[in-house]
């Protein structure tokens, strides 16, 4: 009886464990679910940074046409966004903070650019991100998304 309990032991110890062969076909099948899925994740990312960019200066630009309903005129560049959160000296009808967040940076860490009066010099302003590279004009993921006069 003895001999039997050890056997048993022996055997139950051997199927405790995987394989090497159990471990790679497991490891392998990871790889390939990474290799689909990693690459639709990563495109995605910047999707929803233009997303998020295009969501960013539609509510600033509402926020600008209420600031100009108060206060009859639009923020200069000098003054620039953050008249939306601090009253600037010469507007009496000022009714802000007209966001209760800061103004934020667009999704790839830069300023939005505000320009008031806009190129033609009539009673319009232009806001801008200039996409993931950072500078003016570009296609894909680098172009301007713009609010106001263009």
């Amino acid at each position: 009886m003895k001999i039997e309990t050890t056997m048993k032991d022996r055997n139950l110890s051997k199927s405790r464990g995987f394989t090497l062969i159990e471990l790679m076909v497991v490891i392998l099948i990871i790889a390939i679910l990474a290799a689909l899925i990693v690459p639709r994740i990563v495109g995605r990312a910047d999707d929803a940074k233009v997303s998020k960019a295009t969501s960013d200066v539609n509510e600033l630009g509402g926020m600008l046409q209420q600031f100009r309903l108060d206060c009859d005129r639009f923020p200069t560049t000098e003054e620039g966004l953050n008249a939306l959160k601090v009253p600037p000296a010469d507007c009496k009808n000022w009714k802000g903070p007209y966001s209760e967040k800061d103004i934020p940076a667009d999704p790839w860490g830069n300023a939005y650019d505000y320009e008031y009066p806009g190129a033609s010099g009539d009673e319009s302003f232009i806001l801008r991100s200039y996409g993931k590279d950072g500078v003016p004009g570009g296609d894909g993921y680098n172009t301007d998304i713009t609010e106001g006069e263009q």
